[in-house]
C-alpha cells in the first residue's frame, strides 16, 4: 500500500515536473535580493507586481508549448525555418553572451550560499570560490552521469527545500495578513517605487531558461490539445509556486532593513532573521537560499545545453524528424556546451555578484519583448499552427503588454 502511494505521488510530481522544473529554474539570486529588498523599502503594498509577473511568465511559456505541441517542432527550430537563418545566428550569439554572465551570476550565488553555511575558516572571497567551484562541478556532474530522470528528482528535492524553507520562513515572521492580502488584490504604488515594482515584476520566474520548458516537455512525451491543457496545468501550478515565492520574499524582506549594492546581501539577510527569528531562522532561511540558488544552477546546467545542441542538429541539415529522435542529452554538441558551461564562467567570480547581476539583468529584459514579439507573430498564422492553436484575443493581449512592459524595463537598463 506505501508502495502504491508513494508511486501515486511520484507519477504526480513526473505529470506535473516541467511546469515546477521551469519556474524553479527561473527563480535565482538576483529574484530574491529583488524582492526582499523591494520588501525593505517598499513593503508588501506592491505584492501584486509578484502575482502579475507570474501571469505574464504563463502566458509566453503557454504560447511556447502551443507552438511546439502545434507543429512538433522547437522554438528554436521555428525561428529558423519561419523567420529566417539570420534569427537562429543572432539568438545563438545572445545565448552564448548570456551563458557566461548568467553562469558567473550562479556560481558565485552558490559561493556565497556555500560560504554562509560552512566557510572552512577562509575568509569571505575564498570561501564563496571554493564553494562557487565545488558546485558548478557538482551540477556538471549529475547532470552529465544521471540524465534528465535523476535531474528530476534532484531538482523536487531543491525545489521542497526552497519553497518549505521561504514559506515557512514568511509565515514564522507572523506579518499583518490583511495588508499581504491587500497588497495582492489592489495594485498601487507611489511613483518613487516604480524601479522596486518593476524589479519584482520583471524578476518573476526567468527569461532564457523559458526555452527550455520545450526541451522537458519533449522529455515528458506530450503532444496535441491534450498535452497543452497538461502544460496549461503544470505551469499554471509552477507560476502559482513562484508568485507565492515572490510574496514571501517581500514579506520577509518588510521586516528587515536592506539597502542594494551588498554582494553579501543574502548572507545580511540571514543575520538580520537571526535577530528576529532567532537562530533556527537564520538557518532555515539560509538552507532557502541554498535551494534556490543550487536548483537554479542545475536547472540551467541541465537545459540550456539542449539549445546549442538543437542549434547545431539545425545547423547540420538534420530533418525534423530526425531531429525529435535523437537524444540530445547523448550528442557531443550538448556535453561540450555543457562543460563550457561549468567551466568558462568560473573566471567571472571575481567579479562582484551585484555586477554580473547587473549584465544578466540587462540581457534578460532585452530577451523577453523579442520572445513575445515572435509568439505575436508565428502563434497567429493559422496556416502554421492551425486554427486549434492560434493565439485568442486575451492571449494577444497579454503578449502585446508584455512587449511593451519589457521593452520599457530593457529601456530602462540600458540608460540607467
Amino acid at each position: 500500500m506505501m508502495a502504491e502511494l508513494k508511486s501515486k505521488k511520484s507519477s504526480l510530481f513526473h505529470k506535473l515536473a516541467p511546469g515546477i522544473l521551469i519556474a524553479a529554474t527561473g527563480v535565482g539570486a538576483g529574484d530574491l535580493i529583488t524582492a526582499s529588498i523591494a520588501g525593505s523599502n517598499v513593503g508588501v503594498v506592491i505584492a501584486w507586481a509578484a502575482v502579475i509577473g507570474g501571469v505574464l511568465k504563463w502566458t509566453l511559456n503557454e504560447g511556447l508549448a502551443r507552438w511546439q505541441l502545434a507543429t512538433d517542432t522547437t522554438l528554436l527550430e521555428g525561428w529558423n525555418d519561419r523567420l529566417g537563418t539570420p534569427v537562429r545566428w543572432v539568438f545563438i550569439t545572445y545565448l552564448l553572451v548570456w551563458s557566461v554572465f548568467t553562469g558567473g551570476a550562479l556560481i558565485s550565488a552558490c559561493g556565497i550560499a556555500g560560504a554562509g553555511i560552512f566557510d572552512f575558516g577562509l575568509s569571505a572571497q575564498s570561501a564563496k570560490i571554493v564553494w562557487g567551484i565545488f558546485h558548478s562541478l557538482l551540477g556538471l556532474t549529475l547532470v552529465w552521469i544521471g540524465g534528465f530522470a535523476l535531474f528530476e528528482k534532484l531538482m523536487s528535492v531543491c525545489i521542497g527545500i526552497m519553497f518549505g524553507a521561504v514559506i515557512a520562513t514568511a509565515i514564522m515572521i507572523d506579518p499583518d495578513w490583511s495588508a499581504v492580502a491587500g497588497g495582492i488584490v489592489k495594485p498601487t504604488f507611489a511613483k518613487a517605487d516604480t524601479k522596486f515594482v518593476l524589479g519584482v515584476l520583471g524578476g518573476v520566474g526567468g527569461s532564457v531558461t523559458l526555452l527550455s520548458y520545450g526541451y522537458w516537455i519533449r522529455e515528458a512525451g506530450r503532444k496535441g490539445m491534450g498535452g497543452l491543457r497538461d502544460s496549461r496545468l503544470d505551469l499554471a501550478i509552477g507560476y502559482i509556486m513562484t508568485s507565492l515565492f515572490g510574496v514571501a520574499m517581500l514579506i520577509i524582506g518588510s521586516r528587515l532593513e536592506l539597502k542594494p549594492g551588498s554582494e553579501g546581501i543574502a548572507l545580511e539577510l540571514a543575520a538580520q532573521l537571526e535577530g528576529v527569528m532567532g537562530t533556527f531562522g537564520k538557518w532555515l532561511f539560509l538552507f532557502g537560499f541554498w535551494g534556490a540558488v543550487f536548483s537554479s544552477l542545475l536547472g540551467v546546467w541541465q537545459s540550456i545545453p539542449y539549445m546549442f545542441a538543437d542549434f547545431m542538429l539545425i545547423r547540420s541539415g538534420a530533418d525534423s524528424k530526425t531531429r525529435r529522435d535523437i537524444d540530445y542529452t547523448k550528442t557531443k554538441a550538448y556535453r561540450a556546451f555543457l562543460i563550457a558551461l561549468a567551466i568558462v564562467p568560473i573566471l567571472m567570480m571575481n567579479l562582484s555578484l551585484q555586477k554580473v547581476q547587473i549584465y544578466y539583468a540587462v540581457m534578460a529584459a532585452m530577451f523577453m519583448p523579442f520572445l513575445a514579439s515572435t509568439l505575436l507573430i508565428m502563434n497567429n498564422r493559422t496556416q502554421w499552427v492551425g486554427k486549434q492553436f492560434k493565439n485568442g484575443i486575451l492571449i494577444n493581449t497579454v503578449l502585446a503588454l508584455t512587449v511593451l512592459f519589457f521593452g520599457y524595463v530593457a529601456y530602462l537598463k540600458m540608460v540607467a
